[in-house]
């Protein structure tokens, strides 16, 4: 059984709705429990600043499932959501589904970095996974906390998701 974080990430299409339905089918993964989620969070756009602002959210899962296959199904998500794969990176999406960590496992496949190799400086990332396990530690023995108190908020904001 492996614990996964996952970052979720939306601009376009609604992205509260979109974050909320890809929360929604990530509980219904085969072979994996959703564990828990952060609140909602607004975010500015990271590279070109002339798309909508981000909706962002962390969530734990565990699962049986082998990386690549969690990244498999990750991407069917993405896809069931309308997202299309550009060459552009950072750009606008309906969805971005990033598998952040699983375990203390350092994978580089063509397909799979993990950790996620931004996650260290984006705050959209660091303050929901820290608001869901706020006694974290990266398997290079970094703890969260240590990484919370030198990023900036950047203007990230919880969203009320009532």
């Amino acid at each position: 059984m492996h614990t996964c974080f996952i970052g979720v990430g939306s601009n376009l299409g609604d992205p509260v709705a979109q974050a909320n339905q890809a929360i929604a089918a990530l509980s219904e993964l085969a072979d994996t429990q959703l564990v828990d989620v952060s609140s909602l969070y607004a975010s500015k756009p990271m590279g070109p600043s002339d798309q909508p602002d981000y909706v962002n959210a962390v969530a734990k899962l565990t699962t049986t499932l082998t990386p690549l296959a969690l990244l498999d199904a990750l991407q069917y998500i993405e896809l069931h959501q309308g997202r299309v794969r550009k060459d552009e990176r950072w750009g606008p999406r309906t969805l971005d589904l990033d598998i952040l960590l699983i375990d203390d496992l350092a994978i580089d496949h063509p397909r799979l970095t993990v950790p996620h190799y931004g996650m260290r400086e984006r705050e959209f990332v660091l303050y929901p996974l820290f608001e869901i396990s706020p006694n974290l530690v990266l398997s290079d023995g970094v703890a969260l906390s240590q990484l919370i108190q030198s990023c900036p908020r950047n203007g990230l904001e919880t969203i009320d998701n009532a």
